[in-house]
């Protein structure tokens, strides 16, 4: 703060300061001898870059809320999704801000319906019909329009009332600097002049933004008439040099963050705060001592440059990133045209396809950006190759047409035959009948899909009739093994508790009677078979209790698992896989014991005491025994086949 003493300021020694008219005037004279034009500071390409976004941005007081928003996927994105996202940007920020995402989202929308409405387009003149007559509704259309015209009413509004906004401001400006250069020419204390001018800076920074055609012309004016006059203060030091001892703090701070931004891994953040700081540097803060200027604008401009060097290396990776987006958006379209150009027969064949294509044109979408110079190409070329195989596809529908009409007669044929003979009485020569119609009705292909629902319904219907009556035949048939279920139910439950009385021969002469009752019941319907499981379980349970002989205990479970397969459809196959099983365990014993056998001729001068000879000979009375068991089973097996034959 400048402390003043009787409206006056002390200069640097502390005394008045000196306020001679003449070296006023001779001063006043001095300056205006000099350039009475603008000197722009020499800049090059990186600063005439941030000179040139700063005037672009400078009809805008919220462009870093704009360049906030982050920018999507937009082309990864499917006509609902980019609705979504329109929604969310109209409701979330200010209409000014979202112009580039709106534009991104319009192109992307109009892209994918131009390309949906060719691909029905196609396939409506495809099917028969006319162009002329063709037209499809897609509700996502209805939508972003809606969104599009909000947007726009929006954005007009928002115009209208900045136009005269950003003229107003424009005036102020130059009026501002106009006062600036009349400092000069005003005959008063210096201290007046001076506070005049500070005013001057205020009322300038309070201003809003401006045209941005007029927008560095008028900050280079103003800033060439800010250092005029403190050139103009060169008599009075104490002014001028508290000035630039503040300018020259405000613009270190500036560096520093300059300097720092070097480190940021965000590079469009950096360079917008880049910009930010040279709008800073050149709006809000005055000029330095001239020994200085040189110093800290380079300083300043070395900053500069490392961000800068930064953003073009970045834009280059970008770059390196979109042409292997272009290289895989090139496979995608090679293989889309490779399935094209494939010939297909059959719907099914054509269903894949379908399936494959649309993955593709997902891996298109979701591929990224292009470089923008191949944008039209690349996507003509994708449209063109799904445009490919939609005619393709299409032109084997038309010929399908026919084909499913052939269908459709063959399928009718069938259902007057089952209409014909589903109340038929003869069911064993029906019924072989109505089975080979359902097996031909699944070999005929498609028909015309609105016929499909109703043929099936009749055709189904019939048939259904017909097997419910075979049903309810067979069931009334099956009515003594419905009988015999019920039977063995209740005996299985009084069964559940029955208790072992400690007398093995009299328990086993029990077990045994149990098996024979079970068995003289009679077979189960083929769906209740769960039971014998039961009944077995508890057999074996039995057993297993029993103190006996175990070759016994086996052969007797083994006559009760021949007498259920006795009793089983299809015993004859049956009894034949378990004779082979059988022969194969016999053969594996045998094999065994010859080998325990043979090993025992290793055996040299070594009595049966050694517990290795022990165990060898352990193992092949185990297996003898084994095999002797086996056997038994075999000639039972073998007794009951004989029997089957007998019977026949």
């Amino acid at each position: 703060m400048l402390e003043e003493k009787d409206d006056n300021l002390l200069n640097a020694d502390g005394q008045e300061p000196i306020q001679n008219e003449e070296q006023t005037s001779e001063s006043k004279d001095a300056i205006k001898e000099e350039e009475t034009t603008p000197v722009v500071e020499e800049s090059d390409e990186v600063h005439k870059e941030i000179d040139d976004s700063n005037a672009e941005d400078a009809e805008d007081e919220d462009n870093h809320q704009r360049h906030s928003i982050p920018m999507p996927d937009y082309h990864a994105m499917d006509m609902d999704l980019l609705n979504l996202e329109f929604e969310k940007l109209l409701k979330n920020h200010k209409v000014q801000a979202i112009k580039e995402h709106v534009d991104n989202i319009r192109t992307e929308f109009e892209d994918k319906f131009t390309h949906l409405l060719e691909e029905k387009k196609d396939e409506f003149i495809a099917n028969g019909g006319n162009e002329i007559d063709f037209s499809y509704h897609v509700p996502a259309r209805s939508t972003f329009n809606s969104l599009y015209g909000e947007y726009k009413d929006k954005r007009n509004a928002y115009y209208k009332n900045i136009e005269l906004t950003l003229k107003n401001n424009l005036d102020k400006r130059l009026q501002i600097i106009e006062e600036l250069k009349g400092l000069l020419d005003v005959e008063e204390n210096i201290n007046t002049t001076y506070k005049h001018f500070k005013d001057l800076q205020d009322q300038w920074r309070s201003v809003g933004p401006v045209p941005r055609a007029s927008y560095n012309d008028v900050y280079r004016n103003y800033y060439f008439h800010t250092e005029r006059f403190y050139d103009f203060l060169d008599l009075n030091r104490d002014l001028r040099d508290l000035d630039f001892k503040h300018n020259l703090e405000e613009k270190l701070k500036l560096i520093e963050k300059a300097e720092a931004l070097a480190t940021e891994e965000d590079i469009p953040k950096a360079f917008r705060e880049l910009q930010l700081l040279h709008k800073v540097w050149k709006e809000d803060i005055g000029p330095v001592e001239r020994d200085q200027r040189e110093e800290i604008w380079n300083r300043f401009s070395e900053a500069t440059k490392v961000v800068h060097d930064k953003r073009q290396d970045y834009f280059k990776n970008i770059e390196q990133v979109y042409e292997k987006n272009y290289e895989k958006k090139k496979l995608i379209i090679a293989e889309i045209e490779s399935i094209a150009g494939k010939q297909v027969n059959s719907h099914n064949q054509w269903q894949k396809l379908m399936k494959d294509i649309e993955s593709l044109r997902e891996d298109f979408f979701k591929a990224g950006r292009v470089p923008a110079k191949v944008t039209q190409e690349s996507w003509g070329n994708f449209k063109d190759a799904v445009r490919l195989f939609n005619k393709n596809k299409n032109a084997f529908y038309k010929n399908l047409k026919k084909e499913q009409q052939d269908n459709l007669n063959k399928k009718l044929e069938l259902i007057a035959i089952a209409e014909a003979n589903k109340d038929n009485e003869d069911f064993e020569v029906t019924t072989p009948l109505m089975k080979k119609i359902q097996q031909d009705w699944k070999l005929i292909g498609h028909v015309p899909r609105k016929q499909s629902d109703k043929i099936w319904k009749e055709f189904k219907s019939a048939c259904n009739h017909y097997f419910n009556r075979l049903h309810a035949q067979r069931n009334e048939s099956q009515k003594v093994e419905f009988e015999a279920f019920e039977e063995k139910k209740a005996f299985l439950d009084e069964l559940k508790d029955y208790q072992l009385s400690g007398d093995n021969k009299k328990d086993l002469a029990y077990i045994k009677k149990l098996i024979s009752e079970w068995k003289n019941m009679g077979r189960v319907p083929y769906n209740k078979r769960n039971i014998e499981s039961k009944f077995n379980k508890i057999i074996d349970a039995l057993f297993k209790k029993l103190d006996m002989d175990k070759q016994e205990a086996e052969l007797i479970k083994y006559d009760k698992k021949l007498d259920h397969l006795a009793n089983e459809d299809n015993n004859e196959r049956q009894l034949q896989s378990e004779h082979i099983f059988i022969r194969r365990k016999i053969d594996e014993v045998k094999a065994e014991i010859r080998q325990l056998e043979n090993n025992m001729q290793f055996f040299t001068n070594v009595d049966e005491s050694n517990p290795l000879v022990r165990e060898v000979i352990k193992n092949i009375d185990k297996h003898k025994e084994s095999l002797e068991l086996w056997k038994e089973k075999l000639k039972k097996l073998n007794t009951l086949a004989d029997d089957e034959e007998d019977e026949d």
